[in-house]
């Protein structure tokens, strides 16, 4: 979905978000009614589903990635399954550069029974937590620390899919970021049986970006986070630049960013994400920071992952 975030998804107290609040009960009345009447399917493999209620940016990709390779550590063959979306090309790049198989299909069904003829043991749902038509068998929602619920609405007065109180249908929540005990009373309100594990990413090529006066740009979910992982790290951020969520970079935008570097003598920086949507224009003068998701707890993760099989 190419988009800004508006300002008010992360005010509590916004005329905007309130005005928009009657289009935001109609839409989850219809998703109500959608999953309540929509045909339900249980695959022959376990599907676990890694996904979110915050809109974009919350790390669902590197944690499905992380899953499959549990999966092999236990000599099982893991897949994740994309919905195929022409936009979401550079998802399915960097998911392949990992090493990790990748179905993709217009339908996610599809794709699962696409795995399965491959004797996949267990398939990883990226982003299908709205997806109501598929039984899981292990449900994990991400959140990252800097932006958790916003306003704590859903679409479009606020940045939620769902309402926070869907959360009791999830047995694993991660956060992306440091221990938030507030946070935790919050979602123990609402699924006291929730295990709640921290992930944080940590950088595996920062030496060659230290001692360069950066220009960084990007086009994910969360751009904001993507920068204050840089400033964390001691890197010298000189210039910003935000594109939308899944930005199609022509030439003539790289051309405007290298032309940009040049004259402020500035290093460019962007995600991997990002990268792999503009490395087809074989242009040297991308740099992307190459990143390792890190779980706490890793080894009671893992169990809890291993248990759904």
């Amino acid at each position: 979905m190419k988009l800004f975030k508006p300002k008010f998804w992360s005010r509590k107290n916004s005329l905007i978000s309130s005005f928009l609040l009657p289009v935001s009960f109609l839409l989850q009345l219809l998703i109500i009614l959608k999953n309540k009447f929509c045909k339900k399917e249980k695959f022959s493999i376990p599907v676990i589903c890694v996904g979110n209620i915050y809109l974009g940016g919350t790390g669902k990709t590197p944690l499905s990635i992380e899953i499959v390779k549990i999966l092999k550590k236990i000599k099982k063959r893991g897949a994740i399954i994309k919905k195929f979306y022409k936009e979401h090309a550079d998802e399915f790049k960097l998911i392949i550069s990992s090493e990790v198989q990748l179905f993709t299909n217009p339908s996610r069904s599809l794709a699962i029974k696409e795995a399965e003829a491959n004797k996949v043991d267990c398939v990883v749902l990226d982003d299908g937590l709205q997806d109501y038509s598929i039984v899981k068998d292990l449900n994990i929602v991400c959140f990252n620390e800097e932006q958790l619920i916003g306003n704590g609405r859903t679409l479009p007065s606020g940045p939620l899919r769902e309402p926070f109180s869907s959360l009791k249908n999830s047995q694993i929540i991660v956060i992306n970021g440091n221990k938030n005990l507030d946070f935790e009373d919050e979602i123990k309100k609402v699924s006291n049986n929730a295990s709640i594990y921290y992930s944080r990413y940590l950088p595996i090529n920062l030496d060659k970006f230290i001692n360069h006066n950066l220009l960084a740009f990007a086009g994910i979910g969360n751009n904001e986070n993507f920068f204050k992982l840089l400033q964390r790290n001691n890197l010298k951020i000189t210039k910003k630049i935000f594109f939308p969520d899944h930005y199609n970079y022509s030439l003539k935008d790289l051309n405007e960013l290298i032309d940009l570097s040049l004259k402020n003598n500035l290093k460019l920086i962007t995600t991997k994400k990002d990268f792999f949507r503009i490395n087809h224009y074989d242009l040297n003068q991308f740099h992307y920071l190459d990143i390792k998701l890190v779980i706490n707890n890793q080894d009671k993760f893992e169990k809890e992952i291993i248990t759904c099989l």
